[in-house]
């Protein structure tokens, strides 16, 4: 390495501790993800408070019961929906283990598997959900606002939050349903999105690491894999051809030595959590768990998106933005 490439990549390390120095005050200070009452969110000043303590600062807030008031809090669940629609064809998710977009062991290597994608009736999807066979995990997680397009049927029950809407000066993107068993789990990732997500009934668990901790993030290359004719006694594997992919390969359960600040929090039944755009987040759920989010899109033209960028490129990562 040359001098200047030496004195380039020092200071570049010094910057990136810099950084992580004087974020630890106001971010992690308490080392929790504020709380607030559904009261709160009634004031007519709401959305300029959530703009100004939330949005504006890229941080998380959980509000507790604000989503009590939906029909769905108070409707929804298996029983419901086996009275309800049991002929309805849904589309699902099916994997062996639960990690669906994932990282997953085949043959002694590590690659990112999709799930496989099936469709078949509400009725059957819940009742695998009761069975809860071994090796054969079902989760409804399309993420192509499947609710207004597969489920419209369901929107009565639930609502656009007007303030969320004013504070982003826009509409949601995409309103996703969720329902499936405890076993399924989303990976260490992030979305390109303002999240408002709604636990229905049962609970989440989040795992919630801040983009400014990027650098310690832990990202290798994959070779992408799909799941396919998956049973209870085995399953077939799609080599999706030479593609691959940049995926988070630290398991936050278990890989405790990380840099990457990390905040637990739990949403349950009516609660509904903002998580900011480009927020790391890892989640696990109760078994049955049902929840509704709104996505609205970044702004990309926001300063935080192009410091993000920044501190990308200055980490070597401007790949996996």
């Amino acid at each position: 390495m040359c001098d200047n490439e030496a004195l380039n990549s020092s200071l570049i390390a010094e910057a990136l501790k810099v950084l992580y120095a004087e974020t630890e005050d106001f971010l992690y200070r308490n080392k929790e993800i504020p709380e607030i009452s559904y009261l709160e969110i009634q004031q007519d000043t709401w959305p300029i408070i959530f703009l100004r303590d939330y949005v504006s600062r890229n941080f998380p807030v959980l509000i507790k019961g604000g989503a009590n008031h939906f029909p769905a809090v108070q409707k929804w669940d298996s029983q419901f929906f086996m009275n309800n629609y049991p002929e309805k064809i849904v589309t699902l998710t099916v994997t062996p283990n639960g990690y669906a977009d994932g990282v997953a062991q085949f043959q002694e290597e590590s690659h990112f598997f999709l799930p496989e994608e099936v469709q078949m009736k509400f009725k059957d999807f819940l009742t695998h959900l009761k069975e809860k066979r071994n090796n054969y995990v079902t989760y409804i997680q399309q993420q192509n606002s499947n609710l207004t397009e597969n489920y419209p049927e369901l929107l009565p029950d639930i609502e656009e939050f007007k303030w969320a809407s004013k504070a982003f000066n826009k509409k949601p993107d995409a309103i996703n349903f969720w329902m499936g068993d405890q076993r399924a789990v989303s990976s260490m990732h992030k979305d390109p999105y303002e999240n408002i997500y709604c636990v229905i009934d049962g609970y989440k668990d989040f795992i919630l690491i801040p983009p400014v901790d990027l650098p310690y993030v832990p990202y290798e290359k994959y070779l992408v894999k799909r799941y396919k004719h998956v049973t209870p006694e085995g399953f077939d594997v799609e080599h999706c051809s030479n593609e691959t992919i940049y995926w988070i390969s630290e398991n936050p359960l278990i890989d405790t030595h990380s840099l990457a600040r990390k905040y637990h929090i739990r949403v349950c039944k009516g609660d509904v959590l903002y998580l900011p755009s480009l927020w790391f987040h890892h989640v696990r759920q109760s078994h049955e768990c049902i929840a509704v989010n709104y996505w609205y899109d970044i702004e990309y033209s926001d300063l935080k998106y192009c410091f993000y960028k920044m501190l990308a490129s200055l980490c070597g990562k401007s790949h996996v933005v």
